[in-house]
């Protein structure tokens, strides 16, 4: 009775055992060792068409390679001797397979991925093609180093077979995803020219190398249109200009004035007139916000339109400073032409304005003929615009505020930055006059003082 008795609960305890742990299992699973992305990775490369033959050197941190099983030894200490396979794996995985060359069009899918290397974090070699090649072509890594996987950097070689080294190249690398934030630092060579330098932020798209001309021109063409129809202040700046002045003739000089003013200060910071401190661009972005506020305003109080091509070219040149802060992110882009980028971006500019006002001139004039009274709706449209621009303008200041705007030294640097100024100001003060004086040769001016006067009389009938 008592073995029976003791058999009975030495089952019902296994049982219960098994139950136990299998609830356990249930509630609390194994902990997950998930591929912990990096939040910000930095990736550098070479590209170098020669012959036959395109070579791609590329440098990665090894911390993007979470999903890739390294050999180890003691604490996660890299063990070189035997991880061949797994880098060769990761370089597949990561890299080959996600960046994209292109010749003439044609996407290069012949590649060998000729070798690896791992290096150090302090490995400097990556700064120009030769030492970086000669770096990855050592032998690799004694097991004797102590280098945790994660503090890596893999350099890989890649070449493709080419038609010619003079075709047309171009890359569309999908690394974008190797980090949360993933920078690509890219330098091309192209053989009978300047290295191209590429710095851009996830994935770009399709990047031309070495574009000619017109590819370059159609580029910032469709970025300079894109840019003024995404712009909610610049439009609503052409907009406010727009509402007085709804006679295309009586808006040629106001919206020529404004195009050839940020134009001026366009060119300009392309070739290195604004200046390099922090606080420009908030102070800039201010400065725009409270030009909206003030046309608004005189909209509203009813001024001069007469003087009102003076206010939007004084306008214009703080627009022009604000288009040049997305120019010069996409300047390397252009390759060697500079100065067809910086025309190319002003027409797509000027192609956005001109769409603005074909769609928007019909809209008001039958708003104010058929709905609202003219100087009625002149006042309220002006007030919206007024309102949504004064809340930019608080904002705006208020991040400039933060940043603290230091006397100048006055050294070389600061007397040169001067002479630049003053032609910049010779410069405007050449436009202002021949704008006026082309103005008043073809009467536009009298223009908007006599449409502003029928206006003014058909408002008090």
């Amino acid at each position: 009775m008592n073995y029976n008795c003791m058999l009975f609960l030495r089952r019902f305890g296994l049982i219960l055992l098994c139950q136990s742990v299998l609830l356990a299992t249930l509630l609390f699973p194994a902990p997950s060792f998930a591929h912990d992305i990096p939040s910000r990775v930095t990736v550098y490369a070479f590209v170098k068409p020669l012959g036959n033959q395109l070579t791609a050197l590329i440098r990665v941190p090894m911390e993007a390679f979470g999903e890739i099983s390294f050999p180890l030894r003691g604490p996660g200490f890299l063990q070189f001797s035997e991880a061949e396979f797994s880098l060769n794996d990761a370089a597949r995985v990561y890299i080959t397979e996600s960046i994209h060359f292109f010749e003439d069009g044609e996407e290069l899918s012949e590649k060998q991925l000729e070798t690896v290397r791992v290096s150090l974090p302090s490995n400097r070699s990556f700064t120009s093609y030769e030492d970086a090649l000669e770096n990855i072509m050592l032998p690799p890594l004694e097991d004797s180093v102590n280098l945790f996987w994660r503090q890596g950097v893999l350099d890989v070689m890649v070449t493709y077979p080419i038609r010619s080294e003079d075709s047309e190249f171009s890359v569309n690398p999908e690394i974008g995803t190797l980090s949360n934030q993933t920078t690509t630092v890219l330098r091309f060579l192209p053989p009978n020219g300047a290295e191209r330098v590429f710095n851009y932020l996830g994935n770009p798209g399709l990047v031309l190398l070495d574009p000619r001309w017109h590819q370059a021109a159609f580029r910032f063409v469709k970025m300079g249109f894109e840019h003024i129809l995404n712009g909610i202040d610049h439009l609503l700046f052409l907009f406010c200009l727009i509402i007085p002045l709804r006679s295309i003739r009586a808006l040629i000089p106001v919206v020529s004035s404004f195009t050839v003013a940020h134009s001026i200060t366009l060119i300009g910071s392309a070739f290195g007139i604004a200046p390099n401190v922090l606080w420009f661009p908030p102070l800039i972005e201010t400065l725009i916000a409270l030009s909206i506020v003030y046309m608004a305003f005189e909209n509203i109080i009813g001024a001069k339109l007469e003087h009102r091509w003076i206010a939007a070219f004084g306008f214009g040149l703080v627009h022009g400073f604000g288009f040049s802060f997305l120019f010069s992110d996409t300047l390397q882009f252009a390759g060697g032409h500079l100065f067809t980028s910086l025309l190319a971006f002003n027409v797509g500019v000027e192609i956005g304005q001109i769409l603005i006002l074909l769609l928007v001139l019909p809209v008001l004039n039958l708003l104010f003929r058929r709905f609202v009274q003219e100087r009625v709706g002149t006042i309220l449209l002006s007030a919206l615009i007024a309102h949504s621009a004064w809340h930019w303008m608080m904002d705006r200041g208020t991040q400039l505020n933060q940043f603290q705007i230091q006397a100048p030294i006055f050294d070389a640097v600061f007397f040169a930055a001067l002479m630049r100024w003053g032609m910049m100001a010779i410069i405007i003060a050449g436009a202002l006059w021949g704008m006026y004086e082309l103005f008043r040769r073809f009467a536009l001016i009298e223009d908007i003082s006599s449409y502003g006067s029928r206006r003014d009389s058909k408002t008090r009938d």
